[in-house]
């Protein structure tokens, strides 16, 4: 894998010998299932063919040193706070460390190479942690089994939410970690069960497009973080722990504020969303997907109010264009979209996209295909 070589290569550069080994994580996608990992809700991610690579070696003098392609690089010793010291992607590291905190730890060299989309909504930064964790968890003897995945997936996101400041809700962490080929994860936000469901677009003569509309969102940012807060309100105000608990839109009714009574709306449409994706793929129908997609767009634009002028004019050129479905996916506020199209129309489909957005004067987009690839591992 060219990403895996390349990692290894700019651990030779920076810090000479060989790694110990390279281990890489995937990005990722999520099919439908938007802003409920935090409201204890059902997800459907799926993680992708593109990679993060960390080659890695043990130090025994207590510092840590990281590089990566195109990143400025960072040193430090093991005492010192990752929270607000290092900065940029380096934090993400070292919050792992600090998490995970391995026994026997006295330091480490660290290279990464990646081909994931930085700020596209593709989760660049959970398959950083992802790949970071499972090397860490290889050499120093902690569980890998998916057991051991499940705890590096949480320590990944306890790493997110306290030493790098973003409230995420732990499924990026989790498919990152746990993802099989040819299979979406069905990850229950409540309990961590997961299911691999089976998606097999390609012999519908499907295809789901990647649109990363290069309108870059950060999770650290206020926006993201208020409507956690307005989910977690609203759950307290309706006396329920979470609102998976909550079973209708009309229970919700009891709620007199609007904004959070949209807010609520969302997350529990949402949930029946993906139990509706799941019984699609389950009877192997992926085109029942398509309106679902659609449904799940106009909820976070309307209701959760987290969409973009660039995600929305992606979703409704490729709509007009012929897909079957299209939708904003990840925090919002910028980032990627996908559409379902007819593997026959993906070409149109991104032309009239690419199309939309000159028009509005927005940046050009960015294509990928999403299949459905494996999750961390060992790449030498």
């Amino acid at each position: 894998m060219k990403v895996c070589a390349a990692a290894a290569a700019e651990f030779a550069r920076e810090f000479g010998g060989v790694p110990e080994g390279v281990w890489c994580a995937p990005g990722r996608v999520n099919l439908i299932g938007e802003h409920v990992d935090y409201a204890g809700g059902l997800c459907l991610p799926l993680a992708l063919p593109q990679v993060t690579a960390a080659a890695v070696r043990r130090r025994d003098d207590g510092t840590v040193r990281l590089v990566s392609e195109g990143f400025a690089g960072a040193s430090f010793g093991l005492l010192q706070p990752p929270k607000g010291r290092t900065g940029g992607w380096a934090a993400y590291v070292a919050g792992v460390i600090h998490t995970l905190d391995p026994p026997g730890f006295a330091g480490v060299d660290v290279a990464i190479a990646s081909d994931v989309p930085v700020g596209a909504g593709l989760s660049s930064s959970a398959a950083l942690e992802a790949a970071v964790a499972l090397a860490l968890a290889e050499l120093y003897g902690l569980p890998v089994d998916d057991a051991g995945r499940a705890a590096l997936a949480a320590a990944c996101t306890r790493a997110e939410n306290d030493c790098v400041g973003a409230p995420t809700g732990g499924m990026d962490q989790q498919i990152a970690l746990r993802g099989r080929a040819g299979r979406a994860l069905l990850l229950d936000c409540a309990t961590g069960a997961v299911e691999h469901i089976p998606i097999d677009l390609e012999s519908h003569g499907l295809a789901l497009l990647v649109v990363d509309t290069d309108a870059p969102h950060r999770l650290v940012d206020g926006p993201y973080g208020q409507r956690r807060r307005d989910v977690e309100e609203a759950a307290r105000r309706l006396g329920v722990t979470s609102l998976r608990e909550v079973d209708t839109v009309a229970a919700l009714d009891a709620l007199t504020d609007p904004v959070l009574r949209r807010r609520a709306g969302h997350v529990v449409t949402e949930i029946a969303r993906v139990r509706a994706a799941v019984a699609a793929l389950r009877d192997d129908a992926p085109d029942r997907l398509g309106p679902l997609l659609d449904a799940a767009h106009r909820s976070l634009r309307d209701d959760f109010e987290v969409s973009s002028v660039e995600l929305d004019s992606a979703v409704d050129a490729a709509r007009a264009a012929g897909a079957l479905g299209a939708r904003m996916v990840g925090g919002g506020f910028g980032g990627s979209a996908i559409a379902l199209c007819r593997a026959t129309d993906v070409a149109a489909v991104a032309e009239a996209v690419t199309v939309a957005a000159r028009e509005r004067d927005l940046p050009r987009p960015k294509f990928l295909r999403a299949v459905a690839a494996a999750g961390a591992r060992r790449c030498s």
